[in-house]
């Protein structure tokens, strides 16, 4: 196991593997999905992709950063993004600006749409924002 490379956590780690892949495919190597999985693993210093996932399954959750990849759940949507901004409040309270990989559409109604890419909002400590939407969800949730 390398002894210099942070580990990521499970999302990053499969899209380092899929760019991995589309860049070795750009290039007129094709690696499977799988084989780009192994390679990945072997980046962190894992002989395979199931040891570095097994790894990946224990490890502490990191701590918020700017610039890190962060997931979670904006009004029921599942997303993906990037991480902005990060300012620590009063309290265990933390405002986040997220710039999603792909725009939300934040309208229910059938008859129009409007998408946003970039959000912010507070956070508690358990990652969810005090902001509830009219079922009760958090408005913003992270996977911590």
């Amino acid at each position: 196991m390398s002894e210099t490379l942070t580990l990521p956590d499970r999302a990053t780690a499969k899209a380092l593997a899929k760019r991995l892949r589309q860049s070795l495919v750009a290039e007129g190597n094709f690696v499977s999905h799988g084989e780009a999985l192994e390679l990945t693993a072997k980046q962190f210093g894992y002989r395979d992709w199931n040891t570095l996932s097994a790894r990946l399954d224990h490890t502490v959750p990191r701590p918020l950063s700017v610039g890190g990849r962060v997931t979670g759940h904006y009004l029921g949507h599942a997303f993906t993004g990037t991480l902005l901004g990060l300012q620590v409040m009063k309290g265990e309270r933390r405002q986040v600006v997220i710039e999603f990989d792909q725009p939300i559409d934040v309208v229910a109604s059938e008859h129009f749409s409007s998408h946003r890419r970039r959000v912010s909002g507070v956070l508690e400590r358990n990652g969810a924002s005090w902001d509830k939407t009219s079922d009760g969800q958090p408005v913003l949730e992270l996977d911590l």
